[in-house]
């Protein structure tokens, strides 16, 4: 009883976020009220807020599990491998595997468009970023982590979303989502590089 009981939370959830995020795209983040989603969803707009604190998590729902998958590749490396090395196996992992959180294509392409559209989301974006950049630093240097970890921790958290941004550039120049994931790939690894270097030796 009690997996029939989260199975239908999760199909709840799923549906609220599947529903906002369709008005997300068609009508814009903030033209879209929280009653509408509810409405559209088939429940109140008190379920709703029980699934998601804010109105801006339905449409950034996904950053936790980005945190997850950053600690959970530092936490299972080989003692030889360095922090960063290991970040930089999981995106290719995640490249390989053409996971959401490495890749560009049109969906990537048309988050990215209402998010950049939105303040109150470019604002919890960088709220988000803010908590990623400290539980990364964590991760990497324990529970007290210095300047030099914050600093590599940020520069990995600016590297990932600079690439998404370049890769919306090039797809709003060429209109191409082949040259727009290329430029994604190929900004992230230069920033990966970049804190490779001045991570040496520290983390």
């Amino acid at each position: 009883m009690g997996q029939l009981r989260e199975d239908k939370k999760r199909e709840t959830k799923q549906r609220i976020s599947d529903v906002a995020t369709k008005l997300f795209y068609a009508r814009g983040f903030e033209a879209v009220t929280v009653e509408e989603i509810a409405a559209a969803a088939r429940v109140s707009k008190m379920t709703v807020f029980n699934y998601f604190a804010r109105k801006e998590d339905l449409m950034l729902d996904r950053e936790e599990e980005v945190q997850m998958l950053l600690r959970g590749a530092i936490d299972a490396k080989p003692p030889t491998q360095s922090p960063v090395d290991a970040v930089r196996d999981l995106v290719e992992r995640l490249r390989a595997q053409k996971h959401p959180f490495a890749r560009v294509d049109s969906q990537i392409i048309a988050w990215w468009r209402v998010v950049s559209a939105s303040p109150s989301l470019k604002a919890r974006l960088r709220e988000i970023g803010d908590e990623a950049v400290e539980a990364l630093a964590v991760a990497l240097a324990g529970s007290k982590p210095d300047g030099g970890a914050r600093l590599v921790a940020g520069m990995l958290v600016v590297s990932w979303r600079a690439a998404y941004a370049e890769a919306l550039r090039v797809f709003e120049h060429d209109r191409s989502v082949k040259k727009a994931d290329a430029a994604f790939a190929a900004l992230l690894e230069r920033g990966l590089v970049a804190v490779r270097a001045l991570a040496q030796p520290s983390v």
